[in-house]
């Protein structure tokens, strides 16, 4: 503790730092599942709705894709704030890790569903072919076939999603979700503490790292040769 109080002199609780962390990590976790729930099965429907696909609905498919593509084109920072009001209804708050989560999943489950109709359309065709050439149903083949073959890609996309929700967390407390993002804004920003900026900016590399390390691990596992 010395030497950390040697190397950042400005800092003057460790524990808020780590108090920040823990929050952080909430945010992650709780808008992660449920950025999974939702975008998992709107992946989907995007995949069987498209042009070609298993239940081709064009009006659908386009409506549903562009209202994806306006959420994923508006920034999270502002994001947040159109969604303020929303966010209040939905959890009676528009701060901290609650008021936080509502706009993270608004943001990332688009994100997500695109990088799951990705995954999805990588599927080998002739693998969907011999299934239905068996009689499957619809969803059988979504839950048999789609699903356990694009399992690297679908990996692969939560790792990238998870990836980008720290980011949200981080740019998140400029308006005061908390977490690592409210700390650097609060102290690195406007008391003008280095410190806090580097520590923070130092525990969100680590974090993206260990993101990215677990999740190529699993895709290494999962992903089909």
């Amino acid at each position: 503790m010395n030497m950390l109080q040697t190397l950042f002199p400005n800092i003057d609780d460790w524990g808020e730092i780590g108090h920040a962390c823990i929050d952080t990590l909430l945010m992650l976790g709780g808008s992660l599942l449920l950025t999974i729930l939702i975008g998992l099965p709107l992946g989907v429907l995007l995949y069987l709705t498209g042009k070609g696909q298993l239940r081709p609905m064009p009006k659908l498919y386009a409506v549903t894709s562009l209202l994806v593509n306006i959420l994923r084109s508006v920034p999270f920072i502002i994001l947040m704030i159109v969604l303020m009001p929303v966010t209040y209804f939905l959890v009676g708050t528009k701060l901290g890790i609650r008021g936080a989560i509502p706009p993270l999943v608004i943001g990332a489950a688009p994100f997500f569903a695109r990088l799951v109709e990705t995954a999805l359309r990588e599927v080998q065709q002739g693998v969907i072919e011999a299934s239905q050439a068996m009689g499957a149903s619809l969803w059988q083949i979504v839950r048999h076939v789609l699903l356990p073959e694009a399992r690297g890609g679908l990996f692969a996309g939560v790792t990238v999603t998870a990836i980008a929700l720290v980011g949200y967390t981080a740019m998140g407390g400029a308006i005061g979700s908390g977490g690592l993002g409210d700390l650097a804004y609060r102290y690195g920003y406007l008391s003008y503490k280095s410190d806090y900026m580097l520590v923070t900016v130092a525990l969100l590399i680590v974090l993206v790292q260990l993101l990215q390390m677990i999740g190529d691990r699993i895709v290494t596992r999962y992903k089909r040769s």
